[in-house]
């Protein structure tokens, strides 16, 4: 069931930029600026974290990254987001990061 709906996300991918409010982007852009930046560095070239490039993000296909983002990856230190951003967010973020959505 839950990968029907990843698939469907993905499908409606354009339509996730439009579904998110102005104001929601604005605070995930935020979000990717200053909380993933802390360990992806605030260039996004890496830090703590592995790089956040576009040419990186567009190696690894869309499902994976949103489930790194919302679900952590245990044993390293990156967290898990899932009580602060829905999937739809999630998956916004990854197009934000693979320079689909502005």
């Amino acid at each position: 069931m839950r990968a029907a709906l990843f698939l469907a996300l993905l499908c409606s991918a354009p339509a996730v930029a439009t579904e998110i409010l102005a104001v929601r982007q604005g605070e995930l852009r935020d979000f990717v600026s200053q909380d993933c930046g802390s360990c992806h560095g605030m260039t996004r070239n890496g830090g703590l974290g592995s790089p956040l490039t576009v040419q990186a993000m567009r190696e690894l296909g869309d499902e994976a990254l949103v489930a790194t983002i919302l679900d952590g990856r245990p044993g390293t230190p990156m967290p898990p987001w899932r009580g602060l951003l829905t999937e739809p967010e999630a998956l916004w973020i990854v197009k934000h990061l693979k320079g689909d959505v502005p």
